[in-house]
């Protein structure tokens, strides 16, 4: 079997194992932030970064959020990562933008963030201080789920089919989520051109 055989075989698994339930929460609670009003913030780093800004036009586009990916901003972004430092560059930037309870945060990570092990921290502050004045935090990630799992309101958790293909699976199949939640009835306002 070829390594693009191998490849899309997990592809196809992943599909068999990613839990729709999972996704109907995450979709509830995005149509309930966007009927009070609330606000959506789509955080990640790397890839999830990536994620976010695409995922930010499409969330104003199709569905009528107020979405922001604090990252598109890279004079901000440098400014804070230097000043404040990376563990504190998401969250200060939710302070400065008045952050509340209507507000909703999108973690996009594969991991999801660690206190144990100081992994994207980044992350990890951003939803503590979401939890802190009771925003609602969803997310898609894999692994174990990390932090955002543990806290989160509703959080995809994207299945381990094969260890050394984590990152690329779960970055692909983040794509496809949030596509299929930008596209999925209770949110998607306008249609695609095409």
């Amino acid at each position: 079997m070829t390594f693009t055989e191998k490849f899309l075989d997990e592809c196809k698994l992943m599909l068999t194992f990613i839990n729709t339930k999972q996704i109907e929460n995450v979709v509830n609670i995005l149509e309930e932030v966007r009927n009070n009003n609330g606000r959506l913030f789509i955080i990640g780093s790397g890839g999830g970064a990536g994620h976010a800004s695409h995922a930010v036009c499409d969330f104003r586009k199709l569905c009528d959020f107020e979405a922001y990916a604090p990252y598109d901003n890279i004079s901000e972004l440098t400014a804070r990562v230097n000043d404040e430092s990376w563990e504190l560059s998401i969250v200060k930037w939710l302070i400065t933008s008045n952050l509340n309870s209507k507000d909703c945060i999108f973690v996009i990570s594969v991991g999801g963030g660690s206190i144990e092990k100081l992994v994207s921290m980044n992350l990890v502050n951003a939803i503590k201080y979401a939890k802190e004045i009771n925003s609602k935090v969803v997310g898609i990630v894999s692994k174990d789920g990390g932090y955002t799992r543990k806290v989160g309101d509703a959080v995809i958790l994207l299945p381990v089919i094969n260890n050394e293909n984590i990152t690329p699976l779960t970055e692909g199949f983040q794509a496809v989520i949030w596509h299929l939640l930008v596209s999925h009835p209770k949110l998607q306002i306008n249609k695609t051109t095409w």
